[in-house]
């Protein structure tokens, strides 16, 4: 027995065993079919639940291990890439120790496709895939928690109340985090922030900064903390995003003083949504691991902000998002990134995909795509002032 066994992933011993549940479980065979073919799912679900078993079974014959589910994985979503984007390019990486584990701690946009294109981008350079960092709140169903942890995903015990037991669970995650990249030398992915910027401006809690460091010596700084776990901002971009439009509605909401109450299966929806919708290109930018010169979460937030905004891949979409809001101010400057870019059609683009949006949402939307754009000038002002 680990102290870690109720939060880790699964070990390679356990994976014939879970795969087998999954396949087993009427449940996780339900929501496929309902996802796949949902009017012959509601027609025939008798007939049809046998032939997806055999086709799972058929497919997790040669899978044994967490890397042959990983191969088996990247393969797919290499094929989902080819169909719902133009494309996805990585910066950075070059200046990372390939033998080394990492802490990379992203933006998030998305709930499951964030970490699933690091681990492409780290496959493609053939580096080690990373274990995932995963909220409870998306593994209230057994079949969801066996799904993710066979995929090297670890629990974050976010549903816990009580101040103790709250305390106790941040500090079993800060010691597994650490553990897995000191002692078995495998990277984590975490996001920044307990769920996604539906807003767009990418802001690291300085709360997870903190859980980070509850698992040093008493004689250790949080600046030699932090500075252990090897931790590397990420900053993802998405030319668009398959979920602006929910975004939105949940944020119009909260504007009208709405309580926004999700449905049972709104996250397995939204993951769904990511994978499939459109996404135009896709860039990762890894940045440089941080040193230990950082004495505390609030500096070390701003340090991770600080390369999030600088390294964002600002597309289009973003540059004109902000001209339609009547941020003109320094958008010259940005625009040279794109020097052979042609402005009229790029606004006409994103234009036509905001219209297909309901037209409450369209502004928050809107800016949303903008707000990578003010960050980035915002850090570019604030050094050009101090120089």
């Amino acid at each position: 027995m680990s102290e870690f066994d109720d939060i880790r992933p699964y070990n390679d011993s356990e994976v014939p065993a879970v795969i087998a549940r999954l396949i087993a479980d009427p449940e996780f065979i339900d929501l496929l079919l309902s996802r796949k073919v949902p009017v012959l799912a509601k027609i025939c679900p008798w007939l049809l639940r046998p032939l997806l078993r055999r086709s799972l079974s058929k497919a997790a014959v040669d899978i044994n291990s967490v890397d042959d589910l990983q191969r088996y994985i990247t393969g797919s979503l290499k094929a989902l890439i080819e169909r719902t984007t133009d494309g996805y390019s990585v910066s950075g990486l070059e200046n990372l120790d390939p033998n080394k584990a990492y802490l990379f701690l992203s933006n998030h946009r998305d709930i499951a496709l964030d970490p699933a294109m690091v681990n492409l981008a780290l496959s493609d350079a053939g580096m080690a895939t990373v274990r995932i960092a995963i909220g409870d709140n998306l593994l209230r169903k057994p079949f969801a928690s066996d799904l993710m942890r066979v995929n090297r995903s670890f629990i974050v015990k976010r549903s816990i109340t009580g101040r103790r037991d709250k305390l106790e669970a941040l500090k079993k995650l800060s010691r597994y985090i650490r553990h897995s990249i000191s002692s078995d030398g495998v990277s984590v992915w975490i996001a920044q922030r307990e769920g996604r910027a539906k807003d767009g401006h990418d802001r690291t809690e300085t709360a997870l900064l903190k859980m980070l460091a509850l698992s040093k010596d008493k004689e250790t700084s949080f600046a030699q903390a932090t500075a252990e776990i090897n931790l590397v901002p990420v900053a993802i971009s998405y030319e668009y995003d398959p979920c602006d439009v929910d975004k939105g509605r949940e944020l119009y909401a909260k504007e009208q003083g709405e309580e926004y109450v999700k449905q049972e299966f709104e996250d397995l929806d939204t993951i769904q949504k990511g994978f499939v919708g459109y996404k135009g290109r896709i860039h990762l930018a890894f940045g440089d691991p941080i040193a230990d010169q950082y004495e505390n979460a609030d500096s070390l937030a701003e340090a991770i902000d600080h390369q999030v905004y600088t390294n964002y891949k600002l597309f289009p979409s973003n540059i004109i998002a902000c001209q339609i809001l009547g941020y003109t101010q320094d958008l010259d400057r940005v625009k040279s990134q794109w020097p052979d870019q042609d402005w009229q059609d790029a606004e006409l683009r994103f234009k036509d995909y905001l219209n297909r949006a309901p037209s409450l949402y369209r502004k928050i939307i809107t800016q949303g795509y903008a707000a990578p754009v003010l960050n980035y000038l915002k850090v570019q002002s604030a050094k050009k002032q101090g120089s």
